[in-house]
């Protein structure tokens, strides 16, 4: 647990990412200690997982997100209590949950914890050289200016760019705390070369462009991710985003990017 005379600090225009590679932990006392955070509800659901390698994901990630709060409040990791929204995403509840938004994302090979106060968040990774469908997906999910985009490229870009946009969606969507629940078809990103992600929405969305703002990371060859903020105050917002094994240290200097 942190003290409060090293608790890290965070701006309402300033996002923390911290990202681990789950499948690289295989230390079995680590493993213990992060089984020994989660709580009864937690526990339940790795058990329920069928292979070894989601078990451990939904270990390590889980535990990320606890020792990750407790670097900005003085709350043991253990400590944390969640509640989830109509859609599933959970939030803190007590003392910290009107202070504290956090988005947790995992797919293989990554996990990642985005941290933020006030302002909605949501942060997304995806394994970008996962099989299946990249193109035909978009076609029947996406906006016509994304498939029209996508469909120029030369094929040899189709998939980069195809995770770029499915990321800047999932992280908008779920700093919206509605999921799918949101059609993909009616918001659209703009994607220009040395400018932030731009985006825009069908009429029936009801919100504005203005509110948002997003930063892509490349955290790995193989991944792309994306961190969508609902603007605070007007002011730029930049993501500081580093490597780390919980409980075991941060295995990388922090990068910043700015919106």
């Amino acid at each position: 647990m942190s003290t409060v005379s090293n608790l890290l600090e965070l701006r309402p225009d300033e996002v923390h990412v911290w990202i681990v590679e789950p499948e690289r932990i295989d230390d079995r006392k680590l493993l213990d200690a992060y089984w020994n955070l989660l709580d009864a509800g937690e526990r339940e659901k790795q058990r329920r997982f069928r292979f070894e390698r989601h078990q451990r994901q939904y270990l390590v990630s889980h535990a990320l997100v606890r020792l990750t709060l407790s670097r900005y409040a003085p709350v043991a990791p253990a400590a944390w209590t969640f509640a989830t929204n109509a859609y599933g995403r959970p939030e803190v509840q007590g003392e910290w949950g009107t202070k504290l938004r956090f988005n947790l994302s995992h797919t293989d090979g990554m996990a990642l914890v985005a941290v933020g106060t006030g302002a909605e968040l949501g942060a997304d990774v995806e394994d970008a050289e996962r099989p299946g469908e990249t193109v035909e997906i978009a076609d029947h999910y996406f906006a016509p200016t994304e498939v029209a985009t996508l469909r120029a490229l030369p094929p040899d870009r189709h998939r980069a760019r195809f995770f770029e946009y499915w990321t800047l969606k999932e992280a908008y969507i779920k700093a919206r705390g509605a999921g799918l629940s949101l059609p993909l078809e009616q918001f659209a990103f703009h994607l220009e070369r040395g400018q932030s992600p731009r985006i825009s929405f069908d009429p029936r969305m009801r919100d504005e462009p203005d509110a948002w703002q997003f930063v892509q990371l490349k955290p790995s060859e193989r991944h792309q991710a994306a961190v969508a903020l609902k603007r605070a105050r007007g002011l730029p917002m930049s993501v500081r985003w580093q490597f780390t094994v919980p409980l075991a240290g941060d295995t990388t200097p922090p990068r910043i990017q700015a919106a």
